[in-house]
Parts: C-alpha cells; sequence; structure tokens
C-alpha cells in the first residue's frame, strides 16, 4: 500500500475550535403586519379544525348506550 511520508499536520483541526468569526451576520429581517396577520389566521384555522373535531367526534367516542335501546337485525330474531 501507498504510505505517506510526512506527517499530517492535524494542528488545523485544533486551532478551527478557537477561530473566531469578526464578521457578524446581517440583522433578521422584521415580519410585516400582513404576514402576522396570517400566521396568526393559519394558527386559528388550525385550532378551529381540532376544537371543531373533537366536537363532532365526541358523540361518537361515548359509551351511554342504554340496555333497553340496543338494536338487533332481523336476521337474528328469527333464530
Amino acid at each position: 500500500m501507498f504510505r505517506r511520508r510526512e506527517p499530517v499536520p492535524f494542528a488545523f483541526i485544533a486551532e478551527a475550535d478557537q477561530f473566531r468569526s469578526n464578521v457578524a451576520p446581517p440583522p433578521r429581517r422584521r415580519a410585516s403586519a400582513s404576514e402576522l396577520v396570517g400566521r396568526w389566521l393559519i394558527g386559528l384555522t388550525v385550532v378551529a379544525g381540532l376544537a371543531g373535531s373533537l366536537l363532532i367526534g365526541l358523540p361518537a367516542l361515548s359509551a351511554d348506550v342504554s340496555p333497553g335501546s340496543t338494536q338487533q337485525s332481523d336476521a337474528s330474531s328469527g333464530r
């Protein structure tokens, strides 16, 4: 196999942790009023959808079944 004769300088990796850039990132752009309103509307739509599905789904999840109102099919009554 090919073998290097000179040692590989790994000092630059150790020095990379100490490197700090003096260039600051640009300031964040503030959201406009229409963007804020859009975010609020999307959030309200999601919350309203979850609340509506919960309200619609609650009757299906209720276990209040009175024993006198059980339904039987006509096929099972003839046996």
